[in-house]
């Protein structure tokens, strides 16, 4: 795998929860971490090394699913995704519980693109399933049977906020008015959210009891194992920090990122904090750590005047929108890239190694 300079910082921002020590399942049972939620946890967009604006080729050796057969460039996405490709889930090789770092004899993604919280709770208390799978509080008892869990992580909720509607109405807003007469989406798309926040964040507090539940039934107490809550980091950057002007093809055509300055920064400075901040007090009311992410890419995000496209050092962390039509799937748009998953792949570890408490992951 080739060398990735990443450097993170996890600092503590609350004061960590006193525990006894752990009660594991016995000596027997190999030691798991295990991750659950939604797509920018399963590893959703692993599939890029970064970003290039040709479809032609590797694209510029971004894309992990390219190979060579005689003279002919041909994509398996399965190559990174594995099984889940077909279903969509896109549990991706570099997904961040994956990372080498997490001590653990079994590092699990239950995790899969598109999912709520409906989708985490037990069937039997109102969960469905997703793509062909069981909801995912179902499949986290299994695993609590054969494995002695140490840490879940769960990503949930962006979702249940209608995150792929605000970035279709953002791009399209962009897309289909000038520079002289801005359509923003920031105004209807932050009323949307704030009236969909309250039943979000509920749905969230019940996946939350739903873990508990099911690792109470497999005989483990809550200090046996940690429940990590994550936010979201913010693919793009706030409107002054974007390389790309507003107006002309450049910064949708060249950039991936058709958004206005005005709806960028709302996003970056507004909606992602507001999300994390309520995210955190769910945390705090069902007394489980919160990791907070809303920093994890910042000057990596898509279009960020610290980036440019490729592969080295200052490349983008993040997946810029596309179509689906020329490279990769739409659905992998502004989600964490490889580099962006192995950043808070490193995070987690961090995180790991440290008493129970409150982290912030920042980009350094």
């Amino acid at each position: 795998m080739p060398k990735l300079s990443i450097v993170v910082a996890v600092s503590l921002v609350a004061a960590a929860i006193a525990t006894g020590p752990a009660a594991g399942q016995g000596p027997s049972e190999p030691t798991a971490v295990v991750t659950l939620g939604d797509s920018y946890i399963s590893g959703e967009s692993g599939r890029w090394k970064g970003n290039w604006g040709s479809s032609l080729g590797s694209r510029g050796g971004t894309d992990r699913a390219a190979y060579r057969w005689w003279r002919f460039w041909l994509y398996d996405a399965e190559r990174v995704y594995g099984s889940t490709d077909n279903s969509g889930c896109h549990r991706s090789d570099v997904a961040p519980v994956l990372t080498p770092a997490l001590a653990a004899d079994a590092r699990i993604n239950l995790a899969c693109s598109g999912a709520r919280t409906v989708h985490i709770w037990r069937a039997r208390r109102g969960g469905r399933s997703l793509k062909g799978e069981p909801p995912q509080a179902d499949q986290l008892r299994a695993v609590a049977a054969s494995h002695d869990v140490e840490m879940i992580v769960l990503s949930v909720g962006g979702n249940d906020l209608g995150f792929s509607d605000i970035i279709i109405d953002c791009t399209v807003e962009y897309l289909t008015s000038p520079t002289w007469r801005q359509n923003r989406c920031n105004g209807e798309q932050q009323a949307k959210v704030d009236g969909r926040m309250a039943r979000a964040m509920a749905g969230v507090d019940k996946a939350i009891r739903e873990i508990r539940r099911v690792m109470r039934a497999s005989g483990e107490r809550a200090r046996d194992y940690r429940l990590v809550l994550v936010s979201y980091p913010s693919p793009v950057p706030r409107g002054s920090e974007f390389r790309y002007g507003e107006s002309g093809l450049t910064r949708a055509g060249s950039g991936g990122c058709p958004f206005w300055n005005a709806d960028a920064t709302w996003a970056r400075d507004s909606l992602v904090p507001q999300i994390a901040d309520n995210l955190a007090a769910v945390a705090e009311a069902r007394r489980v750590e919160l990791l907070d992410l809303r920093d994890a890419l910042d000057g990596r995000e898509v279009c960020s005047v610290h980036t440019t496209h490729g592969t080295g050092g200052d490349a983008e962390w993040a997946r810029f929108v596309t179509t689906g039509i020329l490279q990769g799937e739409a659905q992998e748009s502004l989600h964490p890239n490889r580099f962006g998953q192995q950043a808070i792949g490193t995070c987690l570890a961090l995180l790991a190694a440290r008493p129970r408490g409150d982290y912030a992951c920042t980009n350094v």
